[in-house]
């Protein structure tokens, strides 16, 4: 009997000890702007839910999403102010009815253990899991300001369901800084299945990465605006992919597997096609029949729908690679497409209509992994335990968005470096009136998307600009770092502040941001909100007070080998706490900058959005890897445009519009979506460059007023070589792509289902 005791003794220490840290630290997060005493962090089992695969669990799992009753639900357009992550340990939850996680939820299972959400046989919703429930004829919340949310390491299923009843995993019409990882969906494989995986119908994406889907009629229906996907695997569906509709979606790493058909691309026929463009590279299909079905022709309408870019593609048993409207358009069998597609290209000059083989790009050593383009997913650290992290509030941070929280982080920073640990920031608004210094080493991890504003008179200058976060101290400092799940912006006028300043050159393993956000004005905290900053149409003054940033990201020129997934940096355009989503007018001068002339940079679903001067911009680099980066021009442009207030700065090669902008009609002084200046080596897997406002209306942006917008949103400057885009989508620019101040290609020869697209470019 002792001996038997010590052995269940050791047992539960073991378990103990393989616990996920999440479920183990201390959650000491603060939502300043909650009711006193609310709770960010939710242990479903903390609510009686038990997990053990027969009780009902949906009121449990539903007390805690929604405790306290004030939480963003049915008529909350949005807000930051009471943001949750909800816990499930391991088990299998049995679900009635959908579970709706409000308005800046993280759902987060263990991922050592994923927990399991299964319907039981009288499920009644749309989805297990209903990101955007239909309360009436519309959504709750307008799908492209679904923002700040995530779930991820779980198991959807639906096996109990009758096959021939409607049944959908998870309804997740959503936008930026949303994502869902490593998540596996459970359906019947029988003949008579009409279970969907995951749909979508609406929003402005977006990434996913690493989801698995088992049978049912349909993997994933999906409809949006754009989307990177990596990672996803479909067995045993009649159909893994519908696309019901799209500007340009990228396909990373797509695994099909004894599917019916691959990707059905047929939605509005041939007629009035509804899919704009996919991408799909680095993928695999085996045992399906039919690859990818399309409806376009030479005249198919609109005439650059349903284009497509195929590369690197294995097929295994897959008798027929792309099938058009009227039979096979590529044969498949057992091979590899190294390129191929169709739509209109560039190379420079065009348009040229294609449908055929392409030469693939000859992509660096640099940029590759081990089954093509290199790509990691977003670190967990299941392997450490709740004594390897370093918190932020038990090191003094208050993260009350008041206290200066500048010491006490600089503190659980250096203390979690030098002691090879993790920074864990709980949830809180940390006000830092200085920089931060990020030495090599260090990692951060964010609890729910916590903020780290810099604010006061040190970001003060816009003519001598600081960064709030500085990660290496000099430019080409040797190491690595680690960053997911938080927010950097500003609190008050901060027209010197740099967010991030990126010095790290790393060796081997790439350094890695992982849904690291910036976010300019807009929330409760900020004072960049309507009470501040209300937009004001037909003006064209500038108010001081809403400058909020002089640059979002810099990366300097000896930095090199940095992987970004899933990152948005924002600066607001309404406030997203407003009940009716007022539009406001922030203001920064700058948004992305990689000047590294060493190069090798991974921007995976990334987007960058409403900067004065330019959203992207990279200048004497290299080796540059993207896949459906996506931007848009300020709303209030051009009242003022873009020549005022930020002076041009020569050292960092900003655009000087009064000078370019010389016999250019329309709007020029807008800012650019993308400028490319003195660089090679270029490999874009999808963009989305948009201006959908002229001061606020949008009436610019429709192909009946002629999409006009801005005259210029695409420049290709001085020394460029071995410049490829695949997927090139604008909208509300007359001019879609100019090198050296000529115009290459006009919006009105390469008309889409709402952009204008071109679907292979490259430089001569």
């Amino acid at each position: 009997m002792l001996f038997q005791t010590l052995i269940v003794a050791v047992i539960s220490l073991a378990v103990g000890t393989n616990a996920f840290w999440l479920e183990d630290i201390e959650h000491q997060g603060v939502a300043p702007f909650a009711a006193s005493g609310y709770t960010v962090f939710r242990n479903v089992k903390d609510f009686g839910a038990k997990g053990d695969g027969s009780t009902d669990d949906t009121a449990a799992i539903t007390s805690a999403m929604n405790q306290p009753d004030d939480r963003c639900l049915q008529g909350c357009a949005s807000t930051t102010t009471t943001p949750a992550i909800v816990y499930f340990p391991p088990g299998t939850y049995m679900i009635s009815s959908s579970i709706v996680p409000p308005y800046f939820t993280q759902m987060i299972g263990d991922p050592t253990d994923r927990p399991v959400l299964k319907a039981t046989s009288n499920f009644q919703g749309f989805g297990l899991i209903d990101g955007n429930p239909y309360y009436g004829e519309n959504l709750n919340w307008v799908s492209t300001n679904v923002f700040y949310r995530q779930v991820r390491n779980f198991v959807i299923d639906t096996t109990a369901i009758a096959p021939a009843t409607a049944a959908t995993g998870m309804h997740w019409p959503t936008s930026q800084a949303t994502s869902l990882i490593n998540v596996e969906f459970n359906m019947p494989t029988d003949s008579s299945v009409v279970h969907v995986g995951l749909f979508i119908e609406s929003g402005s994406g977006g990434f996913m990465s690493d989801l698995t889907f088992n049978g049912g009629a349909t993997g994933a229906s999906m409809g949006n605006q754009q989307y990177t996907m990596r990672n996803l695997v479909f067995n045993n569906c009649q159909t893994a992919i519908i696309q019901l509709w799209s500007w340009g979606w990228t396909y990373i790493g797509l695994q099909i597997n004894n599917c019916g058909k691959g990707i059905d691309l047929t939605a509005g026929g041939s007629d009035a096609q509804d899919v704009g463009s996919i991408t799909v590279i680095d993928s695999t299909f085996k045992d399906t029949p039919v690859g990818i079905s399309t409806v376009y022709t030479s005249s198919a309408k609109p005439a650059t729908a349903g284009s497509i870019i195929i590369e690197n593609l294995s097929l295994d048993n897959v008798p027929t690679a792309v099938e058009g409207p009227d039979g096979t358009l590529l044969e498949g069998g057992s091979t590899t497409i190294a390129g191929w597609g169709q739509g209109h290209q560039y190379a420079p000059d065009g348009p040229k209509q294609f449908q055929g083989t392409v030469t693939p790009n000859t992509r660096p050593s640099e940029l590759l992994g081990d089954n093509g383009f290199y790509s990691r997913s977003k670190p967990q650290y299941e392997d450490l335990a709740a004594s390897d992290f370093v918190s932020a509030r038990s090191s003094g941070a208050k993260g009350d968005a008041s206290a200066d929280d500048t010491a006490a982080l600089q503190s659980a920073i250096d203390s979690a470096a030098s002691g090879n640990k993790v920074v864990f920031l709980d949830f809180g608004l940390y006000k830092v009136t200085s920089t931060l210094s990020i030495p090599a080493g260090t990692k951060i991890v964010g609890e729910g998307f916590p903020v780290i504003m810099g604010s006061g008179t040190f970001f003060g200058d816009m003519s001598n600009p600081k960064p709030v976060l500085q990660v290496g101290s000099t430019s080409g400092e040797s190491g690595q770092i680690e960053f997911s799940d938080f927010v950097v912006g500003t609190q008050g006028a901060a027209p010197g502040a740099t967010l991030i300043e990126y010095n790290l050159a790393s060796d081997g393993t790439p350094s890695g941001m992982w849904d690291v956000h910036a976010r300019v004005g807009g929330f409760t905290g900020s004072q960049f909100t309507v009470a501040e900053c209300v937009k004001q149409p037909g003006s064209g003054t500038i108010d001081t007070k809403c400058i909020g940033a002089y640059m979002l990201m810099h990366v300097t020129p000896k930095a090199s080998n940095l992987y970004m997934e899933n990152t948005w940096l924002w600066v607001a355009d309404h406030d997203i706490e407003d009940a009716t989503n007022t539009q406001i007018t922030v203001y920064s001068g700058r948004g992305l900058y990689i000047e590294s002339t060493v190069g090798t940079f991974w921007l995976v679903g990334t987007a960058v959005e409403h900067n004065h001067l330019y959203n992207y911009q990279f200048a004497n680099t290299k080796n540059i890897f993207a896949s459906m980066f996506q931007t848009e021009t300020p709303y209030y442009q051009p009242l003022p445009d873009a020549k005022e207030p930020f002076p041009v700065v020569a050292a960092l090669q900003d655009p000087d519009f009064a000078t370019s902008c010389d016999g250019v009609t329309g709007n020029c002084a807008n800012s650019w979506g993308l400028r490319i200046i003195d660089s090679s080596d270029f490999y874009v897997y999808g963009a989305g460059h948009y201006s959908f406002f002229n001061n606020y209306n949008t009436t610019c942006s429709t192909v009946e007023a002629g999409e006009n917008c801005q005259s210029r949103i695409v420049s290709i400057e001085g020394s460029t070589s071995n410049i490829n885009i695949y997927s090139l989508n604008t909208i509300g620019s007359l001019s879609m792509l100019d090198q050296d101040g000529k115009s290459l290609a006009s919006w009105e020869d390469n008309v889409n289902v709402f952009p204008a697209s071109i679907m292979l470019f490259r430089t001569s």
